[in-house]
């Protein structure tokens, strides 16, 4: 194995992106070509883009990649680009949930920084080892929970640092979708056939396609860290082995209290994501279907609605603003704050110093181990049979 792979100086050039999956049909491998375009940060020149390999390449082909660098297989991908003196610096990895570990894996101890999706592995097993060899290998892991991406995220963020509702008493945050409200997956949706499958999703459905993204909004957020969970599973559509609606409430670190719902099955919700945080002089609310906006309401004054770009932000939200009040951003813009903080992470490392600005505060290998530490706590509290606390390994 090479020990050159993933250490050279980048300097001012782009990071060469290799990805894994995504291709012809897949939602997010579009998502992270966009996000990764956005800021020019990267250039897209390799990949092993579906388990069809003829597919593969005539979309690799569509996307003007070399021919000699679109590959049947991530293991040939491995073997080829590490002889290469131009190699791919990170590789984005967009397959379902049970071939993050092996892939990341192979990546990480072949000298590659990895992005991966969430959640980072189906085991917690899993999850400890990827941190472990990411670590032992000076790798950069970084997990896409997007929406710790967004400018208004950051300042509630900030706003919470700053004292501005006072200690936190209540949190609450919820992702509802309607989009497997029925059984879709018996009439020809991919997408929905992985996710109720324990083998390929793992132990987790809402929870943990949803679900964990809204508990790391939660915690980004607020900073605390949970002490005890106490879930309740169900699974509503007939035919399926995971669960489609989940409510857990929290006990975290210093007293405050939490609720978290994610459902897949509920009408009416198109992306829902909603936290809520209560403090003891005020509280926020911030809306991903409205993500410009954030809410303050001060003890005894007038609520406040605060925009994206306004002057007074923190530096936070306003180093990930791209156009002025009144021009909507969203999520492509939340996905490409995020690849932009990946590069600033990557060439930090590779140039042995501290990442700075939109390289601090990204999602690495370790969030992502607590995502999967907390699906693993919540299925093993619902599958106890009775209403119990369940302290999380990892928080």
């Amino acid at each position: 194995m090479s020990t050159q792979l993933g250490t050279a100086p980048i300097g001012a050039r782009r990071l060469r992106l290799g990805m894994i999956g995504g291709g012809q049909g897949a939602y997010i491998g579009g998502i992270h070509r966009f996000a990764a375009r956005l800021d020019g940060q990267y250039d897209l020149v390799a990949g092993a883009f579906d388990i069809d390999a003829a597919r593969g390449h005539a979309f690799a082909v569509e996307n003007h990649i070399a021919p000699e660098r679109s590959y049947d297989d991530y293991r040939a991908m491995i073997e080829a680009e590490r002889q290469r003196p131009d190699c791919v610096d990170v590789v984005a990895i967009c397959t379902p949930n049970h071939t993050h570990f092996p892939i990341a894996k192979s990546f990480l101890e072949a000298g590659f920084d990895v992005i991966c999706e969430k959640p980072l592995t189906t085991t917690l097993e899993d999850a400890v080892a990827l941190v472990g060899i990411a670590d032992a290998a000076k790798r950069f892991l970084g997990v896409t929970y997007t929406y710790c991406g967004y400018p208004m995220v950051h300042e509630a963020r900030a706003m919470v640092e700053a004292g501005a509702i006072g200690r936190i008493r209540v949190v609450q945050v919820e992702y509802p979708l309607e989009w497997m409200a029925t059984a879709i997956e018996q009439h020809g949706n991919q997408q929905a056939a992985w996710r109720i499958d324990p083998k390929r999703s793992g132990r987790g459905g809402s929870i943990g396609d949803i679900g964990t993204h809204a508990y790391h909004l939660a915690g980004f957020v607020t900073g605390l860290k949970v002490d005890a969970l106490c879930a309740d599973l169900a699974t509503f559509v007939p035919g399926r082995t995971l669960d489609d609606n989940a409510h857990v409430m929290l006990r975290y670190q210093g007293g405050a209290r939490g609720l978290l719902w994610s459902s897949h099955v509920a009408i009416g919700c198109s992306n829902g994501l909603r936290l809520r945080v209560f403090g003891e002089t005020g509280s926020l609310a911030w809306y991903q279907e409205e993500p410009n906006v954030l809410l303050h309401a001060p003890l005894n004054g007038r609520p406040d609605t605060v925009k994206r770009g306004r002057e007074d932000l923190d530096q936070g939200a306003g180093m990930r603003t791209r156009t002025p009040p009144g021009h909507p951003e969203g999520y492509i813009e939340a996905f490409a704050n995020l690849y932009r903080g990946f590069a600033e992470a990557i060439r930090a490392r590779r140039d042995s110093r501290d990442p700075s600005g939109i390289g601090l505060n990204v999602p690495t290998g370790r969030d992502g181990l607590k995502g999967v530490a907390f699906v693993d706590a919540v299925v093993n509290c619902h599958e106890a049979g009775e209403l119990r606390w369940i302290k999380p390994p990892y928080t």
